[in-house]
C-alpha cells in the first residue's frame, strides 16, 4: 500500500500546480451552473404539477454538480494512459514492481482530488453568497453534513473504479474517442448530470436505480439537501460499498485478462 499511497501524494501535489487552469475552469462551471439553473427555473414556473424535488433543493444540487465535478463525470480522462495502451508504451508500465491497476487506480483518483481541491472552493464560497434563488444553501444538520461527505467520498472512489473500465476497453476497441463517449453519455445521463433522477419518467428511474453511476452523484447531492433522509442515506452507504467491491473484484479481472491478450510490436 505504501506504493500507492506514494503514487497518490505526489500525483495530487503535481495537479495542485496547475492553478490558472483551474480558475478558467471556475468561470466556465459558473457560467454552466447559471444556465442550468435558469433553464430549470423555467420549467419550474410552467410545470402543471408539482416537482418531486424543490428548486431550491436543484439549486444546491446544481452548484454541487458544478463544485465537484471532477469528482462526478466520466470524461475527465488521462491522455496518458491512453497513450501507452495504444502506443504500445504499456510494455514500461508492466515493468513496474507493483501492481498495475492498482497503480492507474491511485493515479486516476490522485487527479480527480487535485481537480476538485483547486476548483470546489471559489464556487461553493460564492454559491453560497449568490442573491436568492440562485444560492447555495446550507445542509439541514450535521449529521446529513456528514453523511454526505461519506457519500461523496464513497461515490469518487465508486466513479474511479467504473473509469477504469474505461481504459481497460480501451485495450480491446484501441479506439479512446469511442470508448470515452460510450461511458461518458451513458454515466453522465443516469448519474442525474443532465436530469435529476426524480426528474425522469419512473421506467427510467428503475434503470438508473439499478446501474452504479447514480450512487456517484444523485444519491450524494440529494443526501446533502435533505431530499434524501438519513435512514435511506444510511442504507445507500451500504450500497456503494456493495458496488465498489464488485466493480473492483470485476475490474481486476477484467484487467489482467487485457493484459494477457497485450501484444507489443518493435525493438
Amino acid at each position: 500500500m505504501k506504493v500507492y499511497a506514494s503514487v497518490l501524494k505526489l500525483r495530487l501535489l503535481i495537479g495542485m500546480q496547475y492553478r490558472a487552469a483551474a480558475l478558467a475552469g471556475v468561470a466556465t462551471q459558473f457560467f454552466w451552473g447559471f444556465i442550468s439553473i435558469m433553464v430549470f427555473e423555467a420549467f419550474y414556473e410552467h410545470a402543471a404539477i408539482t416537482p418531486p424535488i424543490s428548486l431550491k433543493e436543484l439549486i444546491t444540487y446544481i452548484w454541487l454538480q458544478q463544485a465537484f465535478l471532477a469528482f462526478v463525470m466520466l470524461w475527465f480522462r488521462d491522455n496518458e494512459l491512453f497513450d501507452l495502451i495504444t502506443s504500445g508504451n504499456i510494455a514500461y508500465e508492466l515493468c513496474r514492481p507493483a501492481d498495475l491497476y492498482g497503480f492507474w487506480y491511485a493515479k486516476l483518483l490522485a487527479q480527480r482530488l487535485s481537480s476538485a481541491l483547486l476548483r470546489c472552493y471559489p464556487i461553493l464560497i460564492v454559491a453560497f453568497f449568490l442573491p436568492k434563488p440562485y444560492n447555495m444553501t446550507l445542509p439541514p444538520d450535521v449529521t446529513t453534513f456528514i453523511l454526505f461527505v461519506i457519500t461523496l467520498l464513497l461515490g469518487l472512489l465508486l466513479l474511479v473504479a467504473i473509469s477504469m473500465f474505461l481504459y481497460i476497453s480501451v485495450f480491446v476497441t484501441l479506439s479512446p474517442m469511442g470508448s470515452l463517449l460510450i461511458f461518458g453519455v451513458l454515466g453522465e445521463f443516469f448519474a442525474g448530470l443532465i436530469i435529476p433522477i426524480p426528474l425522469m419518467p419512473m421506467w427510467l428511474q428503475k434503470i438508473a436505480f439499478v446501474l452504479p453511476f447514480r450512487w456517484t452523484a444523485d444519491f450524494p447531492f440529494r443526501v446533502y439537501s435533505g431530499h434524501i433522509l438519513q435512514t435511506e442515506a444510511l442504507i445507500g452507504v451500504f450500497i456503494q460499498l456493495g458496488y465498489l467491491l464488485g466493480l473492483l473484484w470485476l475490474g481486476k479481472l477484467a484487467f489482467n485478462a487485457a493484459l494477457k491478450r497485450v501484444v507489443v510490436q518493435g525493438g
